[in-house]
């Protein structure tokens, strides 16, 4: 997979596939193999570009688990779908041990939300398989002297980290970290501004699917969020992202397609 070949005029769709027991919307239900098989399977049903699988939850108050713990969830999972399925697959973790292991096991892409600033060790795993790389901004605290500002800023440290550590430029992309370390307003912000993180030079990845930031606004919960997390995903298209991360595949790409349709026009009679 190489960013470099995309379509100028494409977003593109990574389906959430979560093994954990705990995650903030779909804990549970699919921390099985063949569970988490089929839901894989209807997500490439649906027309879904990439898929995510995560072995920790990492909601407001998660309980961490050790890197032994999250490869014995993610990496049965990986291999499955490398059997069945010629899609790239994405691993969401920030601990190096986790990502080598799914990168053995068939995965793409590894999608840190630390954006390689935690575990050191992790550009120089990515750099090794020559893999994809998706930096998340994330921080232990919500204070900024200038939000956007600082945030662009730290992400260009996570690019600094894994350039410096032989990451190609044409495998980073880039998340501006909705819901990590920011407040509902800073939140907020971030997806207003989303146009301007295209500045960086990088592809922008944006995870808004089902965050707290939608259900505080309608005040509804995470399973009742799909609907307005499309609305954010037309946002996204205008705002020139090449990226959504969302958990209801088929309603997002429907925005997304229509979207395009409209922006750039459709070869469709």
């Amino acid at each position: 997979m190489d960013i470099s070949n995309f379509a100028d005029k494409k977003t593109y769709i990574m389906g959430i596939l979560n093994v954990t027991p705990d995650s903030f919307s779909d804990g549970g239900r699919y921390n099985s193999v063949q569970a988490a098989l089929r839901h894989a399977e209807e997500m490439v049903s649906e027309g879904v570009d990439i898929i995510d699988v995560g072995g920790e939850s990492t909601r407001p108050g998660y309980t961490p688990v050790d890197s032994e713990e999250e490869a014995a969830r993610v990496v049965p999972v990986i291999k499955e779908l490398r059997k069945y399925f010629n899609i790239p697959i994405s691993i969401d973790t920030y601990k190096s041990i986790v990502a080598e292991k799914a990168l053995d096991a068939g995965a793409d892409i590894v999608n840190d939300v630390w954006g390689f600033r935690i575990d050191p060790m992790m550009a120089t795993v990515t750099a090794r398989y020559n893999a994809m790389c998706v930096l998340n901004h994330n921080s232990d605290d919500t204070y900024y002297s200038d939000l956007v500002r600082d945030v662009a800023r730290e992400l260009g440290e996570s690019v600094k980290i894994a350039l410096g550590a032989g990451v190609r430029k044409d495998r980073i992309i880039i998340d501006p970290g909705v819901g990590f370390g920011k407040t509902y307003e800073q939140n907020m912000e971030i997806i207003r501004h989303l146009p301007e993180f295209n500045n960086m030079g990088y592809p922008v990845l944006a995870g808004i699917s089902r965050k707290s930031v939608i259900c505080k606004t309608l005040g509804i919960k995470p399973q009742e969020a799909d609907a307005a997390t499309a609305a954010i995903s037309v946002m996204c298209v205008q705002a020139g992202c090449k990226f959504i991360r969302v958990h209801n595949v088929k309603m997002n790409l429907d925005a997304v397609r229509m979207t395009e349709a409209l922006l750039y026009g459709t070869d469709e009679k």
